[in-house]
């Protein structure tokens, strides 16, 4: 009965988002993005002043950035991981830098009763059997998954619960097609660059993150290797629970900590001077 409800959901999850609904919303908020950074190349020829000029492309790279933004965490899918891989200092404009590097952990959250269908598919058991206590508000959510605290049934201390969105390797395929797509234009009308095969090699990356069996042989494999290679280890890898890893399902040790992103904002509430060497320490 499970399995019958999961389809259905999972179908119900493609038909509300089919590849060509998808596509015309990219293609349409695509070409607003696009035409934009042309009107302001077109104003910008009119303009003398190279203070203007800078001024005018940062105003337009704004723009853009509300726009993305917008694009990114309403589509979802595809959009939120190249919000994530957009949204570094060194790959794109520091306006998008800006806007986008807020939805690294923010993408919309799968309802727990989709979650534990999920679960009880890939294990073969209710969560009541495998877990004493399953937490319904995830820690966080990503493009491609989720993450619930959790306690196994007989265990003394909490896990991490990673399960995949249903449905989300479709539509993503779906968005990254339409990326290429857009990638060939740009090369052969605006930049003289290879964008469409870097999607490619996207394409091909982002394929082996649904696969958590391969996510947690590389968590193990690089956890040993800092074990055998440091007296004091620097990295802490959470410990994967074998027994509990599918394809979308990976149970693993909870380790608490401060996410990257929130560094700043702790070291001001614990009154740490952010100039000084415990906050240098920690930035490094």
């Amino acid at each position: 009965m499970h399995s019958l409800q999961l389809e259905d959901l999972q179908e119900k999850f493609s038909t509300q988002f089919r590849p060509w609904q998808r596509s015309f919303q990219f293609w349409v908020r695509a070409a607003d993005i696009y035409t934009g950074y042309k009107v302001c190349q077109f104003r910008v020829n009119f303009v003398k002043d190279d203070k203007k000029q800078e001024a005018m492309w940062e105003r337009q790279h704004e723009l853009a950035a509300d726009k993305l933004y917008s694009m990114c965490s309403e589509l979802g899918g595809f959009f939120l991981k190249a919000a994530q891989i957009l949204g570094k200092p060194d790959l794109a404009p520091a306006a998008w830098v800006r806007r986008l590097v807020t939805l690294c952990d923010r993408a919309p959250a799968t309802s727990s009763d989709v979650i534990q269908l999920v679960l009880e598919k890939e294990f073969g058991r209710s969560v009541g059997e495998i877990f004493e206590r399953f937490d319904v508000y995830p820690l966080g959510s990503a493009s491609i998954a989720q993450v619930h605290r959790a306690r196994l049934r007989g265990g003394k201390s909490d896990v991490a619960v990673k399960v995949q969105h249903p449905g989300v390797q479709d539509l993503m395929m779906t968005d990254i097609r339409n990326l290429q797509a857009f990638a060939f234009y740009l090369q052969k009308t605006d930049i003289k660059f290879d964008l469409f095969s870097i999607t490619k090699e996207m394409e091909k990356q982002i394929g082996y993150e649904f696969d958590f069996l391969r996510e947690a042989e590389a968590m193990q494999r690089i956890q040993h290797f800092l074990h055998v290679n440091n007296k004091k280890v620097p990295v802490l890898v959470p410990s994967v629970m074998r027994d509990m890893v599918t394809r979308r399902v990976l149970v693993m040790e909870y380790i608490d900590g401060i996410p990257i992103l929130n560094l700043g904002d702790e070291i001001a509430k614990r009154g740490i001077n952010p100039g000084g060497k415990i906050a240098a320490a920690a930035k490094q």
